[in-house]
């Protein structure tokens, strides 16, 4: 994937041109698109009001059950998509380090690896369908690391919102779809600053 600018919404002194990288650690692709004003202010008296992760992140993911926006808020472009791989788009930093939001294009087939994170996370599926599997360690370890058992499967259309937030949020999002699938994640730091939402691959 090509490497990124943060966001015109971030002032020159937050820009990071050539080390943008995405949830997985890889380089981001180009910013073309935006996010609308109406949401980023919803998203950031949310994030504002406090509280525990959790409840920031189920907070988030009420803004975004009202204020859903299409896969439209990409462009053309970018919702071609990429047969080497699922695409981050990232549309926003916010200057205080508070939140990202970024909007992911999967052809079928595409997912991630499994994972969990450095914060609190919400998903919003804009176009298509997401197959999601939500895991729990073992107490067990092997010789790679963690057992995990799969405590839950999500078939996530249009309009699924989920928010979580460590512990209890290792998953991996495949696209089970026939076509394109589009979703929306808002991540509870600044992805620009510490290089990825991602704690553990597993």
């Amino acid at each position: 994937m090509s490497r990124a600018s943060v966001s015109s919404a971030v002032p020159d002194a937050e820009r990071v041109a050539a080390t943008t990288r995405s949830a997985i650690g890889v380089p981001l692709p180009a910013v073309v698109g935006g996010c609308p004003r109406f949401l980023l202010a919803s998203v950031r008296r949310a994030v504002r009001a406090g509280g525990d992760w959790q409840q920031v992140a189920d907070r988030v993911a009420g803004v975004l059950r009202s204020q859903l926006p299409g896969p439209g808020i990409v462009t053309p472009e970018q919702l071609r998509g990429d047969p080497a791989g699922y695409q981050t788009h990232l549309l926003h930093a916010e200057p205080d380090g508070s939140f990202s939001v970024t909007v992911m294009v999967w052809l079928p087939g595409q997912r991630t690896s499994i994972h969990d994170h450095l914060a609190w996370c919400v998903t919003a599926v804009l176009q298509g369908t997401e197959y999601e599997e939500i895991f729990a360690p073992e107490p067990a370890a092997t010789d790679r690391g963690p057992a995990l058992r799969v405590i839950a499967r999500n078939e996530n259309e249009v309009g699924a919102v989920a928010g979580f937030a460590p512990p209890g949020d290792i998953h991996r999002v495949t696209n089970s779809g026939a076509g394109t699938a589009v979703s929306m994640h808002i991540y509870g730091t600044d992805i620009t600053r510490v290089g990825s939402s991602v704690r553990r691959e597993y």
